[in-house]
């Protein structure tokens, strides 16, 4: 049985998803919840996430699945009386409440809702997209000590009708070699379907970017290169020469993590989500990428 789970989680004190030895990650701290959760029925489930985010980085709308042996099933799924006069228990409900409880109690890591997947659904090679947000707070916008963790406090005013041009320079599919930290055997190629600026009525300044598929350290770069438009430092049209020599540059710094959160996933109706999963996989396996 697979299972779907919609998962937010404030990336400041964890060490990207990616488990790894030794450090605090979010998938290390899912799995070994769910390890604990089932601890009397085989081996522990694993994750398969929609989209690695790095350190620092924060999600509101990040999707993963797992797959259940038939005795965790059953396990999961034996009748559970609910709270007096309280509405009725179904059977995903104490999964996510006691996945919760056990992998962050202080609640920088909440799994918002766990549901049986249709068929086909795979978190990884069925998205249509994924969408970002990266929030900053220039000279123009107020200082909220509230929202210190995920907006970047920029000292120089920026122009975001310009950042805006320079956005609209990089849509389309590309190579973005660029804007990616290389990863042996994996491509560069994105199509990038929306980039915008946007200054809120609070003043801050946010980025929206959706694409098919983001590679590692593509969405800060971008931002770090329209943020050096925003300053002046060169024009709009200077981003798409560099996109087309598709080459690392100290042009632009990469952006701070903290200002940067995955949004949004988003997948065909369920009839199509198995078709999206072998065409992806299939274009993966051809191009020898790792992952998005």
């Amino acid at each position: 049985m697979r299972l779907r789970l919609d998962i937010a989680y404030d990336g400041a004190a964890f060490s990207g998803w990616a488990r790894q030895p030794g450090l605090r990650t979010v998938q290390g701290a899912l799995e070994t919840a769910l390890a604990t959760v089932f601890t009397r029925w085989g081996e522990p489930p694993l994750l398969t996430v929609a989209g690695r985010t790095d350190a620092g980085v924060h999600a509101t709308g990040q999707v993963a699945h797992l797959d259940l042996s038939p005795e965790q099933w059953g396990a999961l799924t034996r009748p559970r009386r609910s709270a007096p006069g309280g509405p009725p228990r179904t059977s995903l409900d104490g999964l996510v409440k006691r996945v919760n409880g056990i992998a962050a109690p202080e609640g920088d890591v909440v799994v918002r809702r766990a549901s049986v997947a249709p068929d086909g659904f795979d978190a990884r090679f069925s998205p249509l997209w994924r969408r970002y947000e990266y929030r900053i707070a220039d000279a123009d916008a107020p200082r909220d000590p509230r929202r210190r963790g995920h907006t970047v406090w920029h000292p120089a005013r920026l122009d975001p009708a310009a950042m805006e041009r320079g956005a609209l320079r990089l849509l389309g599919l590309h190579d973005f070699a660029t804007f990616c930290k290389p990863r042996e055997g994996a491509t560069t190629i994105r199509t990038l379907q929306e980039f915008r600026w946007d200054r809120e009525p609070d003043g801050v300044l946010v980025a929206r970017l959706q694409a098919d598929a983001f590679c590692h350290s593509m969405v800060r770069a971008m931002v770090g290169a329209t943020i050096a438009v925003g300053e002046g430092r060169f024009g709009p049209e200077r981003l798409e020469e560099l996109r087309v020599a598709q080459q690392r540059t100290s042009a632009f710094a990469v952006a701070p993590a903290k200002g940067l959160t995955l949004t949004e996933v988003g997948y065909p109706a369920d009839d199509e989500l198995a078709a999206r999963a072998d065409q992806t996989r299939a274009r993966r396996t051809e191009d020898g990428s790792v992952g998005a």
